[in-house]
């Protein structure tokens, strides 16, 4: 008899808040994901070049020290196309989308959010990504 096992989605969670990040790590975990964690962009395009599995999604502040989350996003996802993004902020999205930090058409999951609303964006976000399928 052999065993189906459902891969666990692999998120990378970059925050300059330790506890925050560690929070999301903890309730990623819980909720069946892999979890990576930088406490900065540096770090997280560090991760995207050494991880040697795939990263399904960068969730990411977009108040970070030395980089945006917007040009971590687009340095990240240069270096692993497939991969999605979601971005949180303190900012409401419009005003976010009219300072140039995001596009129009990003995911952006406000703080303070529940586990419900995370989880919510990045079921999202993986579920439009193309499948990596042995057929593509």
């Amino acid at each position: 008899m052999t065993e189906v096992t459902e891969k666990r989605p692999t998120v990378l969670v970059v925050d300059d808040e330790e506890d925050l990040r560690d929070i999301m790590r903890r309730m990623l975990e819980r909720r069946g994901f892999d979890t990576l964690v930088a406490p900065d962009s540096e770090s997280a395009i560090a991760t995207c070049r050494e991880h040697e599995s795939v990263i399904d999604v960068l969730v990411t502040d977009l108040g970070l020290p030395g980089a945006s989350g917007g040009e971590l996003s687009r340095a990240a996802t240069s270096l692993r196309p497939g991969m999605g993004v979601v971005y949180i902020s303190g900012l409401p999205k419009d005003i976010a989308v009219t300072k140039g930090l995001i596009s129009e058409d990003a995911l952006l999951v406000k703080k303070p959010f529940t586990s419900e609303l995370l989880i919510e964006a990045l079921r999202l976000v993986i579920s439009q990504r193309p499948d990596p399928g042995p057929d593509s």
